[in-house]
């Protein structure tokens, strides 16, 4: 019988400190760079010139704590020292039992919305340079994923290079570009680029709100309705992702970029079967009289084959993987944030894969992330 392997997490985090911009940052917009700044209501938390939400870091450091005893406000060096200190990291790791994470930003999730895309592209380039220096320490389990800001094709290109010669593993898209949209065959040369330097691209749950400033629910920046406006804004997370995804399928871009690799961090995934059974139906019922990009396969086959979708503790994912390709279902542990499995992603995961094989198990928790970011 098969033994389990190292377990990896797909998408794990980091909290930049406060010297992560302002030391790395073009120094035209030094005066501009995002800073930490304390405050009574949030403690420490990043200020971001021309986005009047403030990143609350006490917040995104809530793991190992229970709900109901997450601090709101919080000195940055009361928090998971693990989030920006990679020696700690590799304890944290070890208290976990997870053997590599592959590496998302914190702050950077709501920088990369910024509107000013001259600002976004200094901001990210200088994250990149602190996340490369992150990881370098431990390279075979800080899995860094550069991010890039899609101010242009040529600049999109010229950074992924760049976070190729990083030693990064793959880069983070915002949820919006520049020129037009994802699917536009404008953007062809750049899945061709991250196909050739064998890059996965990937959003996170984020990346839904297209205007950081508008009024919407908090950090996560989504719409307000209802009494409970917050909670329905958490329970509308996935749907930027969602959009993203139906978007390349349907645009085409798996059908002109066979080999590239879309990863879906921390959207769940128990979703899946009937998504892609909706866009199945869609295409096979709709697409004589809506305006359709010609597909020689059906979206679902696509989706199944294109398309990595990360998550934590989601139960239903586990219990659906038949319905779905268990060899895209990736495990993650989502620390240092709030939402975390740590330190018991141990006990979740022997609970929520009862149900699947030694193999399956091994596929979801190592092998899957292994053979996207190749590791193998």
């Amino acid at each position: 019988m098969p033994m389990l392997k190292p377990i990896f997490s797909a998408d794990s985090h980091v909290l930049e400190p406060p010297n992560t911009y302002v030391d790395r940052i073009d120094r035209r917009f030094r005066d501009r760079a995002p800073r930490m700044l304390y405050d009574d209501e949030m403690g420490d938390g990043f200020v971001i010139d021309g986005i009047t939400r403030k990143v609350p870091m006490a917040v995104l450091s809530g793991a190992g704590v229970p709900p109901d005893k997450i601090r709101h406000q919080a000195r940055f060096e009361d928090l998971q020292r693990g989030g920006w200190d990679p020696e700690v990291r590799m304890r944290d790791q070890d208290r976990d039992g997870i053997a590599a994470e592959v590496i998302y930003p914190s702050a950077g999730m709501l920088i990369c919305k910024h509107l000013d895309f001259d600002y976004r592209k200094a901001c990210l380039d200088a994250y990149n340079l602190w996340l490369a220096e992150f990881c370098a320490s431990h390279p075979d389990r800080l899995i860094g994923l550069g991010m890039t800001s899609m101010r242009s094709v040529t600049d999109a290109i010229a950074e992924v290079r760049h976070i190729k010669q990083l030693g990064m593993r793959g880069v983070m898209l915002p949820g919006w570009p520049n020129e037009e949209d994802y699917d536009s065959r404008i953007y062809d040369p750049f899945w061709a680029t991250c196909v050739e330097l064998e890059l996965p691209v990937s959003f996170h749950h984020l990346a839904g709100a297209r205007d950081p400033n508008l009024k919407l629910d908090s950090f996560y920046g989504m719409a307000m309705r209802g009494v409970n406006s917050q909670l329905n804004g958490w329970m509308n997370l996935i749907r930027g992702n969602q959009d993203l995804l139906a978007m390349f399928v349907f645009g085409g871009v798996f059908e002109r970029h066979p080999k590239l690799k879309l990863v879906c961090a921390e959207a769940d995934a128990g979703w899946v079967p009937h998504f892609i059974s909706r866009m199945d139906y869609a295409y096979k019922h709709h697409r004589h009289h809506m305006r359709t990009e010609p597909l020689s396969k059906l979206p679902s086959e696509y989706f199944l084959e294109n398309v990595y979708v990360t998550f934590q503790d989601d139960l239903i994912a586990f219990q659906t993987a038949h319905l779905m390709n268990v060899r895209r279902l990736m495990w993650a542990n989502d620390f240092p944030h709030f939402d975390s499995t740590w330190p018991h992603s141990r006990e979740v995961i022997e609970k929520h894969t009862a149900c699947l094989s030694e193999d399956d198990k091994n596929a979801v928790l190592h092998d899957n992330l292994a053979n996207c970011y190749g590791l193998e």
